[in-house]
């Protein structure tokens, strides 16, 4: 299943229909400290940090991708319940990885303290882990 992870910037109406659903199937915890998937979208979009996984032009998989100087934090990072299981989050993770170490940079995984889906994922991930 080839996933092509791309910068969202312009989201089509489909693929804001697409990211709705993304973040209806996330966990609560996965929201925080936004309010709700549709502010933690609207967010993303406005800051330019909102990448996503598509397949057969439909947005899979989103993750927030905050570009800093020396590391670079992926937070926020869901997938489609329909769609889990097929690798879409480990491409982002790996895409992210791989644009970090072009910058220079090391990627971490961001997330909010205690939660062990959290820790469990960055463990199989191999990434640092950081409080949001």
């Amino acid at each position: 299943m080839p996933v092509f992870v791309e910068a969202v910037a312009t989201p089509s109406a489909q693929d804001r229909t697409d990211l709705a659903k993304i973040y209806a199937d996330a966990p609560d915890w996965l929201l925080a400290p936004y309010a709700d998937a549709a502010s933690l979208i609207e967010h993303g979009l406005a800051s330019g940090t909102l990448i996503a996984g598509r397949f057969n032009d439909r947005l899979l998989g989103a993750a927030l991708l905050v570009r800093g100087e020396t590391v670079w934090q992926l937070s926020h990072l869901c997938v489609r319940k329909v769609t889990r299981r097929r690798g879409v989050a480990q491409r982002l993770v790996d895409e992210a990885r791989r644009l970090a170490r072009d910058a220079g940079c090391v990627l971490h995984l961001a997330a909010p303290n205690n939660h062990l889906e959290a820790r469990a994922f960055a463990a199989r991930a191999h990434l640092p882990l950081d409080p949001l």
